[in-house]
């Protein structure tokens, strides 16, 4: 970024920005030098936080280390407006990148509300992906991304949080807020417009995982893929006494379907139902002295 920005957060110049970057590479493949566990990615913050030299410049050192760029696109209206000022040659906010060398198969572009069928076929055309990040696009009252129109016309969208907009971290909860915004849309769209617990649970996982460009690794649980997984428990009603609430909210009273068990997990879980969770085979976390050997005593609905 060497624009729009407070002075002591903004890059010198394009070539400091370059500089730093590279250093920033440097540093991690000292650490991981295969980018097996960490992946350094390319980021101009948004166009309008970058000179023309700039994004031209990390378009350049994107092709030259193959590495991911990310960046955001079309997140509100009067972003578009300052892009239409600030790059009046450029057809439109997604040509800006393209123009850069910035849009390719390996770019994940954040939020997308407000993107044009033009915007959309060039964003198809080149492979580039969507992060969809629905409670940061609530909360600062951003739009409503088309999450099924993008679907529908084939483009590659997953799940994000933008945390800087919206108010967690957790994917579980980015796959609610997916469901409700979605449900926005449909009262102008019609029902089509709706994901369904199945759509936005995909989009937080096999969705995302083809968005890094690491469909082959995780996002399911085929042989071969890494073993990145959560044990979930969900109470059975009379499972806890009183109002004790510390193993969460869902409640399951014995008839639910599997269908069933899964949306409850969506709409009321949380952390406290998680006993478990592995990364690449690894047990990294567990709760209440969970031992690997004790799993089949828990509900993994």
């Amino acid at each position: 970024m060497d624009r729009l920005s407070p002075e002591d957060y903004r890059d010198e110049s394009a070539e400091s920005a370059v500089r730093d970057t590279q250093a920033c590479i440097n540093h991690i493949k000292h650490i991981d030098s295969d980018f097996d566990l960490i992946t350094p990615i390319i980021t101009p913050r948004f166009a309008p936080a970058c000179t023309d030299e700039t994004l031209a410049a990390l378009g350049k050192l994107h092709h030259e280390t193959g590495l991911p760029c990310q960046t955001h696109i079309s997140e509100n209206k009067k972003e578009i407006e300052l892009v239409k000022e600030l790059f009046p040659s450029s057809q439109s906010y997604t040509h800006v990148y393209d123009e850069a060398g910035l849009l390719t198969s390996k770019t994940i572009l954040a939020h997308a509300v407000h993107l044009s069928q033009k915007e959309r076929n060039l964003i198809k055309a080149r492979d580039a992906k969507i992060s969809h990040c629905p409670a940061s696009n609530t909360a600062i009252t951003s739009g409503r991304a088309p999450v099924r129109t993008m679907l529908n016309e084939g483009l590659t969208v997953g799940l994000g949080t933008d945390v800087s907009g919206g108010y967690t971290s957790s994917m579980l909860a980015q796959v609610r807020e997916a469901i409700f915004v979605s449900r926005h849309v449909a009262m102008d769209h019609g029902d089509e417009a709706k994901l369904s617990v199945e759509e936005a649970l995909y989009l937080a996982t096999r969705g995302g995982a083809k968005v890094v460009g690491l469909e082959d690794r995780i996002g399911g649980f085929e042989v071969g893929k890494d073993w990145d997984a959560q044990l979930i428990n969900l109470n059975g009603v009379g499972d806890t006494v009183g109002l004790d609430q510390s193993e969460g909210l869902v409640e399951i009273f014995g008839g639910e379907t599997w269908d069933d068990k899964v949306a409850k997990w969506v709409y009321t879980g949380d952390d406290r139902n998680t006993m478990a969770v592995w990364v690449k085979g690894r047990l990294v976390h567990s709760r209440d002295g969970f031992k690997p050997q004790d799993r089949d005593g828990f509900n993994r609905s």
